[in-house]
């Protein structure tokens, strides 16, 4: 492996303002790829933007809402355009929503989980798959979560659109296994992020890894070189495992 294994790869990032995003975007620059950030706050983005600029690398910006499916098109048109390509998408945008019993969510917060969760991650598929296709390699990983498969009480809408992200992956994972494309899930496990504070106030963050810790452990299933596919990585035990086992 060289010392810059992602070098002339263009590599797409949502939910890259901070958290385990803004992480991985820059341990992806890092590694040599073009970083897409993707992201909401301008501000945030800017900021990571001087972080991938101080090692080395480059990025293009992009303040965009993933529910916005017309700028996700719009996206993947100028990517085509500019690229022809796209190696690496990495979906990781997400939110917690309602933490209240089931008969207490509100439609509209259940609706938003979904939208982001799950939705937006299909149209990235949507959208993405053309350019994907067009890579020597191109690879694709999802930020999973074990809510997936340990739901708990209050948690219902983020446990719900983690499950519908694992089936969808696996979806996506058998279509392109005769392609050049590769679909893994990653499991992060608990991590120093807003998200998790937002969760469990109660929880000592200094006992948690940080996202840069997380981000080192994505980079490898971005590689070309790596080629299993339809896989899940958890992070809090290091293993690669089928969808059919047990996070």
């Amino acid at each position: 492996m060289t010392d810059k294994p992602l070098s002339n790869r263009i590599a797409l990032v949502t939910g890259a303002s901070r958290g385990i995003g803004a992480a991985t975007a820059l341990a992806l620059a890092k590694a040599g790829a073009h970083v897409v950030a993707i992201a909401r706050t301008t501000g945030a983005l800017e900021e990571l933007d001087d972080e991938i600029r101080a090692a080395g690398g480059s990025a293009t910006l992009v303040p965009l809402d993933v529910t916005d499916t017309g700028g996700i098109a719009r996206l993947a048109a100028a990517l085509d355009k500019r690229y022809g390509r796209l190696d690496v998408l990495i979906g990781n945008a997400a939110i917690v929503g309602d933490v209240s019993p089931l008969g207490h969510v509100e439609p509209k917060s259940w609706d938003q989980v979904m939208a982001i969760n799950v939705n937006a991650n299909w149209h990235l598929i949507r959208f993405l798959d053309p350019l994907l296709q067009k890579s020597d390699a191109g690879r694709a990983v999802f930020i999973t979560s074990g809510a997936a498969s340990n739901a708990r009480a209050y948690r219902g809408p983020y446990s719900v659109s983690k499950a519908a992200l694992d089936a969808l992956a696996r979806t996506y994972a058998a279509e392109t296994a005769t392609t050049k494309v590769r679909v893994n899930l990653f499991n992060p496990g608990p991590t120093r992020t807003r998200m998790r504070g937002t969760v469990m106030p109660g929880e000592d963050p200094a006992t948690l890894p940080k996202p840069a810790q997380v981000a080192e452990s994505i980079v490898p299933l971005c590689l070309p070189d790596f080629t299993e596919s339809g896989k899940l990585y958890d992070f809090r035990s290091r293993s690669l495992q089928s969808f059919r086992e047990p996070a």
